[in-house]
């Protein structure tokens, strides 16, 4: 692990650490907890489309956010003003909500000496001539590739944040989160006939895991790959079938169907279709799910917090049962248990909520290719695009954006516009296989929750599901 960074998340700020905390010892009296959330960021994009570079941005920003918990009840103040004076105001705005109560203030986060990702200059290296020269690289490659290809778009995103914790009892944490993303979308025409492939790659490294010929080019060759396989493509047969979901990204039905019923505050509230139940068999033997903010270098992954807790490892399910929520500090101390180092933020505007980091099904013992050749007839889907969910209820629709009909245990014809129609926590009673492949996605996941986007991965094996209702043409 790299050693601990000495960034000071104060710099460019109008005040220093004494003015916050006394600022916070004032506004924070008789709270349950809160803190002052510190951000520094610098971003930048490219995109090229049409063979020519079409976009490119850069913004640079600060600010912070104060926030007061008092009971059940939040105060929050957030200022792109980074002076004492505007501090002092919102100060003054998030302790508002104290309305008589007087609490004891919760202890600090435990502090950490672990570092999950090396403090990187994803902005200026390399700098924007090499970003853009990759650009057209990439564009030129696909064109002398394939003679079908008829449109290329791809993209570079990198991010870095630098984000400071204060606390009124004199606790202090920051982090430095780097952040890149490689994308490659692809059109391919045939009689006519246009289809389209992408692919994706990111996480928290510098830009040279991506922007070396080979991992570029395979993200190009794969973009390629799919768009062809879509040329293929029939109608998508409606009804009920067996499922085989590929590993890695199509992790993304678990992450969205089934986590978020696992975030704490749905269940505090009583609101998700996993309320009451820790303890109980609530997915097949053998399934087991866990949030994991640990893994180095993955887009989800966290150092601390946006609360300063020390990003964690929980498991969610066990072997089928319930066994644990995700929690930030609010929901953590209202419900009795620890936090799990899941409280997450988009941005200084916004206040921490429990959030999911890397979420992940544990492999199994299944062949994947046992695991097929036991589909007489169904669908084998391999990578998803847009879906719907209702978080409360986990009834999902996902879009197939790779799919293929399975007849006797072999791949035929892949499909084209099935969806995926369900609900989270009956298709986890309904996996028979699980492969002994797991596989992390690429680095592309991005959640939303309340407004709130942030960055998240998801993993899983191979994995076979009954009774999942797919729509289609026919």
């Amino acid at each position: 692990m790299a050693a601990q960074d000495t960034t000071n998340p104060l710099d460019g700020f109008g005040f220093d650490a004494s003015d916050a905390q006394n600022v916070l010892k004032h506004c924070l009296e008789g709270a349950d907890d809160g803190e002052l959330f510190l951000e520094t960021i610098a971003s930048e994009s490219l995109s090229y489309d049409d063979g020519r570079l079409k976009e490119a941005s850069f913004d640079a920003g600060r600010g912070f956010g104060l926030r007061g918990v008092f009971g059940e009840t939040t105060g929050y103040a957030h200022s792109n003003d980074t002076s004492l004076a505007a501090l002092k105001r919102a100060g003054e705005t998030a302790s508002a909500a104290r309305k008589g109560k007087a609490g004891i203030m919760a202890p600090p986060p435990p502090g950490t000496n672990v570092k999950l990702y090396d403090d990187v200059d994803v902005i200026t290296e390399p700098g924007f001539e090499a970003k853009a020269k990759l650009l057209a690289e990439i564009d030129a490659y696909l064109r002398a590739k394939d003679p079908e290809v008829v449109q290329v778009g791809c993209s570079i995103a990198a991010s870095r944040r630098v984000v400071g914790i204060i606390r009124a009892d004199g606790h202090m944490a920051h982090d430095v989160r780097p952040l890149v993303r490689l994308n490659v979308a692809v059109t391919v025409e045939r009689n006519g006939r246009r289809e389209s492939g992408s692919a994706g790659a990111g996480g928290r490294a510098e830009f040279s895991r991506w922007l070396n010929k080979e991992s570029w080019q395979d993200l190009a060759n794969e973009a390629l790959r799919i768009a062809k396989v879509n040329l293929e493509a029939v109608d998508a047969p409606a009804g009920e079938w067996e499922v085989v979901l590929g590993a890695g990204w199509p992790a993304i039905l678990l992450h969205e169907a089934v986590g978020h019923g696992l975030e704490g505050d749905f269940n505090r509230k009583g609101t998700s279709a996993f309320a009451g139940r820790m303890g109980k068999q609530v997915a097949a033997p053998g399934v087991t799910v866990i949030d994991d903010g640990t893994i180095p270098d993955r887009r989800g992954s966290i150092t601390i917090d946006d609360e300063g807790t020390p990003g964690g490892r929980t498991v969610l399910i066990e072997d089928g049962i319930l066994v644990g929520y995700m929690q930030d500090r609010m929901n953590a101390r209202l419900m009795g248990v620890e936090p799990t180092g899941n409280g997450r933020r988009e941005s200084y505007a916004h206040a921490p909520m429990p959030r999911m980091t890397n979420t992940i099904m544990a492999a199994g013992e299944h062949d994947p290719k046992e695991i097929l050749e036991s589909l007489d007839d169904g669908i084998y889907a391999v990578n998803f695009g847009g879906g719907q969910v209702d978080i409360t209820s986990g009834k999902f629709v996902f879009r197939c954006t790779e799919a293929y009909r399975v007849r006797g245990g072999k791949i035929a014809e892949p499909i084209k516009g099935a969806t995926l129609i369900g609900d989270g926590p009956s298709a986890l009673t309904r996996i028979s296989m699980i492969g002994n492949d797991f596989k992390m996605d690429p680095g592309v996941g991005t959640c939303g929750k309340a407004g709130q986007g942030v960055p998240v991965g998801v993993g899983q094996p191979t994995l076979k599901i009954a009774g999942i209702t797919v729509g289609g043409a026919g």
